[in-house]
């Protein structure tokens, strides 16, 4: 169990690691920071609008870290806020003309990114594996909110 708990974790590690590195070099090319990619890619997937709350939960990320970027991110003219059905607090986050190019641009590097990393696995392998990334994010998720059993 231990030798599991130590290849899980350090495998867990280097993908974080490598996949932030990847990252930060591709966005480095528009002059923006690495973790802004998972940004790009949810607002491209949501072209009717997300509020900074959706973005939160949908890209993993807290309050500040998401007001910080979109802040950021509208003063660089690549993503808006439309508040016509809503308050100015509370409006719908989407990417500018320009935000969606680079969007594109960073999908079409995660997506070579992805396939090169498991350029090896077969689609049974590759269908079995993200199930299994799935049941243990779940799992850990609870685990963290409920505590360990005794």
């Amino acid at each position: 169990m231990v030798e599991r708990f130590e290849l899980f974790s350090y495998s867990i590690f280097e993908i974080s690691r490598h996949w932030h590195r990847i990252a930060a070099e591709e966005m480095e090319k528009y002059g923006l920071k690495g973790p802004y990619a998972a940004y790009f890619i949810t607002l491209d997937r949501f072209e009717e609008g997300v509020s900074g709350a959706q973005l939160c939960k949908l890209c993993g990320r807290d309050k500040a870290d998401v007001s910080r970027a979109v802040s950021y991110l509208t003063e660089q003219g690549l993503v808006q806020k439309d508040t016509s059905d809503r308050s100015l607090r509370r409006g719908l986050l989407k990417l500018t003309e320009q935000g969606k190019k680079i969007a594109e641009q960073v999908k079409n590097r995660v997506c070579l990114a992805v396939e090169i990393a498991g350029k090896d696995l077969t689609e049974e392998t590759r269908e079995i594996f993200y199930r299994a990334l799935v049941t243990i994010t779940d799992n850990l998720r609870q685990i963290s909110r409920d505590g360990l059993p005794q």
